[in-house]
């Protein structure tokens, strides 16, 4: 993860070629579960939410190769929320037919509303892939400090819990912790960037 967003090509111009496994393993492993919270959230049992998770990953295989970035016409993430948007409506009808009375039906109607619930599902899409981002981001970094560094930071900033009691469940001072925290957090905050770089999102 070194190397800089100038340097590094762009994940998304990568995808172009089928046979760069690395590239769609970082694909992968970014937005895999994003689209899976985000299918849970949506109240799909487990099963369904990693089906949608699959179909959605075959979708922008499909499409990948059409797709033309340009900021102008909207952002990656916003093209990847509508195959996601289109790849639930499309599993809840075929649910509502196999299976009447589910509930999925209730499921589709409130996905279909418009604009409120399409702009809910927006919000909400934007805020999981927020959280995508930062925890891929943490995943990336993670190595480079020590486990106590680390703790140090998760515990207060992730986890909520008080400098104070951090400090005195890892034996370190408070200011220790509060500086460790903070150079977690520079870093963090450049490994994001770096992310919606190669993501073209920045």
């Amino acid at each position: 993860m070194g190397d800089s967003p100038a340097t590094r090509a762009s994940l998304l111009v990568r995808l172009r070629d089928p046979r760069d496994g690395q590239a769609w393993g970082e694909f992968v492993d970014l937005y895999a579960p994003l689209v899976y919270r985000f299918g849970c959230k949506q109240g799909l049992q487990d099963a369904d939410a990693a089906d949608l998770a699959q179909d959605t990953l075959r979708a922008v295989a499909g499409a990948i190769g059409k797709f033309d970035y340009d900021p102008r016409h909207g952002s990656f993430r916003g093209w990847l929320f509508t195959i996601v948007r289109n790849r639930l409506r499309d599993f809840l009808e075929k649910r509502g037919r196999q299976e009447r009375g589910t509930g999925d039906t209730a499921m589709l109607d409130r996905l279909e509303q418009e604009p409120d619930r399409q702009e809910e599902l927006s919000k909400e899409w934007d805020r999981e892939y927020e959280r995508q981002l930062l925890l891929t981001a943490a995943q990336r970094i993670r190595g480079q400090f020590e486990e106590k560094t680390w703790q140090a930071f998760w515990r207060t900033t992730v986890e909520g819990e008080s400098g104070k009691d951090v400090a005195q469940a890892l034996d370190m001072t408070v200011a220790a912790v509060y500086l460790a925290k903070s150079r977690v957090m520079a870093r963090l905050k450049l490994a994001i960037r770096q992310l919606q770089a190669e993501l073209q999102e920045d």
